[in-house]
């Protein structure tokens, strides 16, 4: 894609997967305003996606995307076969017990939770790397909760192991597919969002656009770190 955005950078084509709302709409609108291509992915339908396709027009396309569901991932591998990206941002994150020793949380919730938060966007990843340009971005939404180093007052425990687990799972991924590609494990910050709460700090804008500027100073430095949206790097 020719042509530059004000700040110089060379706008690319990036693959936005969970965009119906908060940071992954955010993540969207902010290269939507930076002159990107994004196809985004949601799981039920948007109406603020909706919104934004009728304002950027063809240079946004949505998907129909259920990251826990397998047969969908394959699916959408196959549509897109003929597709290269040079950024693949994947967001999930949900929470459970939020105040529970792990001893007390139900067995369903351990198993929604670590499925959507640790499993599924490594998997997905797995199956997506040939639609990332060779020198592409993989980015995946984690959390400073998700630091064992930084795990010093405990509290939200399965949020926490969800978290800890998809930074191990995407170490081990890096090593064995990163080869070329920049892996980024991505902290936002407390936002507010329907997870994060009104008590937050940042609001989505800030934070995204601190994660797309975040995202273009990375842009083919290659390796795996884990860094927060101030481009900091966090200890794991």
């Amino acid at each position: 894609m020719s042509g530059t955005h004000g700040d110089g950078a060379t706008p690319g084509s990036a693959l936005i997967i969970g965009a119906s709302r908060g940071l992954g709409l955010g993540l969207v609108h902010e290269h939507l305003r930076r002159g990107w291509r994004v196809l985004a992915t949601v799981r039920t339908p948007s109406d603020a996606l909706d919104a934004l396709r009728r304002e950027f027009q063809d240079r946004l396309r949505v998907e129909t995307l259920d990251m826990n569901d397998v047969g969908q991932v394959d699916s959408l591998a196959e549509r897109l076969a003929a597709e290269k990206f040079d950024l693949l941002f994947v967001n999930a994150g949900i929470s459970a017990a939020r105040d529970l020793p792990i001893s007390e949380v139900a067995q369903a919730d351990i198993d929604r939770v670590l499925t959507t938060n640790a499993i599924s966007p490594v998997r997905l990843a797995d199956r997506l790397i040939e639609r990332v340009a060779p020198d592409g971005t993989i980015g995946f939404m984690t959390s400073g909760l998700g630091s064992v180093a930084g795990n010093t007052a405990g509290g939200w425990e399965l949020y926490r192991a969800s978290k800890a687990a998809l930074n191990t799972l995407t170490r081990s991924f890096a090593a064995r597919r990163g080869a070329g590609r920049t892996i980024l494990s991505v902290h936002p910050g407390w936002v507010r969002t329907d997870m994060g709460g009104s008590g937050a700090p940042l609001d989505v804008a800030t934070s995204t656009r601190g994660i797309a500027e975040t995202l273009e100073k990375r842009r083919r430095t290659g390796g795996h770190v884990f860094v927060d949206y101030r481009n900091q790097e966090i200890a794991w």
